[in-house]
């Protein structure tokens, strides 16, 4: 998704919905609603799609790539549902409360595993400022959890060496998402609802008079339609150049490491996802669908092309995920490599969502900065979207586009 946008006045005008969607000169009618194609089939995206067909729009959905496809950020096998954020995101608590419903709910509306209850587990380390803050946003937001002393914890767990931890929060409400599935089974669904899917690369279209007119998506074709969602993930600052400078995809090594025959003790079902909040910035998953034991350090790596960027780890992320697993886990020290993934993080400047009008195109609205906590968010976002878009309810302040360009031009 490579596409070029000018960069004018930021405006917040509200957006005026047509009746009409148009592949080229040719009209096609759209009753019962009024027309929006998305473009980017992952966590936000797909779930936007979905979210607006429900709610009686014609709906085109566009992706490169397909949705989870391997150079996505929503590729990959699974990802952690968790609510602890620390003191600075008081509205992602509510989102996660929100989040933890919907996935349920679709899960037993569609008949398909997608979340899994292991519990999420964030240890903290001497500075547990982050850790403390989250205690009573938890608490206001209704979310389950304990705060457990470094005993108790090796008594629930004896797999992890609980060496450096001060104390931990275990959220037993949480656990993972099946991510890649989850992408499928909302364009599923999505087809279901009537709504069309194309896979090509979509360009944004000529801007005139505060609105966007129709993106194009090669050999001289151009789709049209009343509004205009685009989130293309990692490709956002290639979409939006004025974006370049706030959202930076980063290069991320995750591992799958493989666990004695017949041991259980690593699957979820003994053993939550956690998260290291000492010096040591790792994460993890266990089960994985078999894969093996996910591992992953936290720290943003160089910044990269989600395009071309070579997806081969490294042997300097290797061994340091090894040194991890020994001093950690120790039972997995030696432990085969199974699997391992590049993928990467699209984090904004300040870590907030971005969903917010185009500061050129009322019509046009910009969804993006997920990775890495955005997967768990996507059905929360998809209904934020929808609201905005419908003139339901404006999205949270945190997620306008002005404190980012405040931030690039300081």
């Amino acid at each position: 998704m490579h596409i070029k946008s000018s960069r004018r006045n930021f405006l917040r005008s509200s957006a005026v919905l047509g009746a009409t969607c148009m592949l080229g000169s040719t009209a096609r009618s759209t009753a019962g609603g009024s027309s929006v194609i998305v473009v980017g089939a992952g966590a936000f995206g797909g779930w936007s799609a979905l979210q607006l067909a429900q709610r009686g729009m014609h709906v085109t959905l566009l992706d490169a790539w397909g949705p989870g496809n391997s150079r996505a950020s929503s590729g990959g096998e699974t990802r952690t549902i968790r609510a602890t954020y620390g003191p600075a995101h008081s509205v992602y608590y509510r989102m996660v409360a929100r989040a933890l419903q919907l996935w349920q709910e679709y899960e037993k509306r569609w008949n398909l595993k997608l979340f899994f209850r292991s519990g999420a587990l964030r240890m903290a380390g001497s500075d547990d400022s982050y850790e403390t803050a989250a205690l009573p946003a938890l608490k206001e937001a209704g979310i389950p959890f304990e705060k457990l002393s470094v005993a108790e914890c090796a008594r629930r767990w004896p797999q992890i060496d609980f060496e450096g931890v001060s104390w931990s929060i275990y959220e037993p409400e949480s656990g993972f998402l099946a991510a890649r599935r989850a992408c499928e089974a909302v364009l599923d669904v999505f087809l279901k609802q009537e709504g069309q899917y194309r896979q090509v690369q979509a360009t944004p279209g000529r801007i005139t008079a505060n609105r966007m007119d129709g993106v194009g998506i090669g050999a001289g074709e151009v789709l049209k339609a009343d509004s205009y969602v685009f989130a293309p993930g990692p490709w956002l600052g290639k979409v939006f150049p004025f974006l370049a400078a706030s959202i930076t995809p980063t290069r991320q090594e995750v591992f799958f490491f493989g666990t004695l025959a017949g041991d259980s003790s690593f699957r979820e079902d003994h053993l939550p996802t956690w998260i290291d909040g000492g010096k040591h910035p790792f994460f993890g998953v266990p089960g994985n669908h078999w894969r093996g034991f996910k591992i992953a350090d936290d720290t943003r790596g160089p910044i990269i092309d989600p395009s071309t960027m070579e997806r081969q780890v490294s042997e300097e992320k290797l061994a340091a995920a090894r040194a991890y697993l020994r001093m950690r886990f120790p039972a997995l020290a030696g432990a085969p490599l199974l699997e391992s993934r590049v993928c990467q993080y699209e984090n904004s400047t300040d870590h907030n969502f971005i969903l917010d009008r185009h500061p050129e195109a009322e019509n046009v609205w910009i969804v993006g900065g997920g990775s890495g906590h955005g997967f768990k968010h996507g059905p929360v976002i998809a209904e934020m979207v929808a609201d905005a878009l419908l003139g339901a309810k404006a999205p949270p302040p945190e997620m306008g586009l002005g404190r980012l360009l405040r931030i690039a031009q300081s």
